[in-house]
């Protein structure tokens, strides 16, 4: 099993064209056209080949290509992704390939669970997903992600009983128990905060900056704003 690479040692990598969102390794390339896209994007695959690893690719009209890696067996970023992040980005060198990390994002959703276990199934069996292997083994599983790689991943977070955020009094004022955690790159982070402020939303909270800003519409819906800053 390879070890695992912390956000924190991959910024000291110098892989500017990648950025490190939850545990992918993510990047967009933009060529002159969708079909040049479509080539670079051969030859992405025939690298992943040879290294025996393989990312997500998405092509976007009018010529980006989109890719994300990580290593599923441990459900977070390793030194095989460094390796593939390496050699794609040795790929675009020479090549009428412009790197656009900026540009890159990761959208997951959040579920508070009293009994993880309980809710778990339901989410898994509706949406066709499987199962993500904990970080320590025998531990409750705590996320659930397509197997096509297309939906957003799924993770629930762990609330107490007791707590207002479980939503079981019915006398206590009642909050949503779905989020979005939008990850975004460290240097997008706080423009994407200040739009999302002046569109209408509050802050709800920056106890956790800056890994991440707690948000929230006009009507109470709950979003975070992450980054892989101050996480390790």
């Amino acid at each position: 099993m390879s070890p695992r690479v912390t956000a924190t040692e991959f910024a000291t990598l110098g892989l500017d064209d990648w950025r490190y969102l939850s545990h992918e390794l993510r990047a967009a390339f933009r060529l002159s056209s969708y079909a040049e896209a479509g080539a670079f994007a051969s030859r992405v695959a025939a690298t992943a080949d040879r290294l025996g690893h393989h990312p997500s690719l998405d092509i976007r009209y009018p010529g980006v290509l989109h890719i994300s890696t990580t290593s599923h067996d441990v459900h977070a970023v390793t030194d095989r992704d460094i390796a593939l992040a390496r050699a794609i980005s040795e790929l675009a060198v020479g090549a009428s390939v412009v790197s656009q990390p900026r540009d890159v994002r990761l959208v997951e959703v959040g579920i508070d669970a009293v009994d993880i276990d309980a809710i778990r199934p339901f989410w898994t069996a509706l949406l066709a997903y499987a199962d993500e292997p904990p970080a320590v083994e025998g531990d409750t599983v705590r996320a659930i992600s397509d197997p096509n790689g297309l939906g957003p991943a799924v993770w629930f977070q762990q609330v107490d009983p007791a707590s207002p955020a479980a939503g079981l009094d019915p006398a206590a004022p009642q909050r949503h128990k779905t989020h979005l955690d939008v990850w975004l790159t460290h240097d997008v982070a706080e423009q994407r905060l200040a739009a999302a402020l002046e569109a209408g939303g509050r802050l709800v909270s920056d106890a956790g900056a800056r890994a991440f800003w707690v948000l929230a519409d006009p009507e109470g819906n709950e979003a975070c704003i992450c980054t892989w800053q101050d996480r390790d």
